[in-house]
């Protein structure tokens, strides 16, 4: 009896940690980002995350992060400096190819939006989204080569 007490506690702390540090990972995004680069700005405009959604144009969607990136993997989706710091997360999303945000302009064209790369460093944001069902690849080459990169966009707080 004592033993099953002590095993329920010991999965009840694991399942708290994890938890505990997913949440923290993800709070990095978290809030109001107003458009930076042009891109964002004729497509977006600005967006907010909260909990497990993400808003964009008064439109909100369900995010939930698969993964964190390694620095590598940063440079390759973005063009930063691998030691500049900041995190960088994975999410999957889903966001139809026929939602039309600012402009009548939709993210991916006619694919829908499947993942979404962030990097938050200070007070900017960045975020990437991708097409496609298969988790995409965060190599230099992949990148540079990859037909489901619908476009990367910048934010400031």
């Amino acid at each position: 009896m004592m033993r099953k007490k002590m095993a329920g506690a010991m999965v009840g702390a694991v399942a708290g940690s994890v938890l505990a540090c997913c949440l923290s990972v993800a709070a990095q995004e978290k809030g109001y980002w107003r458009a930076e680069s042009s891109t964002a700005q004729a497509i977006t405009g600005d967006i907010g995350f909260t909990g497990e959604k993400m808003s964009i144009n008064f439109t909100s969607f369900v995010v939930a992060q698969i993964r964190s990136l390694e620095p590598g993997e940063v440079s390759a989706v973005f063009d930063v400096d691998s030691s500049a710091g900041g995190n960088g997360n994975l999410f999957r999303l889903d966001i139809p190819a026929a939602k039309k945000f600012l402009h009548k302009n939709t993210l991916c064209g006619t694919e829908d939006v499947q993942w979404m790369a962030t990097y938050v460093a200070g007070r900017s944001l960045k975020i990437a989204f991708f097409s496609g069902a298969k988790m995409p690849v965060f190599a230099l080459n992949e990148i540079a080569n990859s037909t489901d990169l619908c476009g990367t966009f910048s934010y400031v707080r």
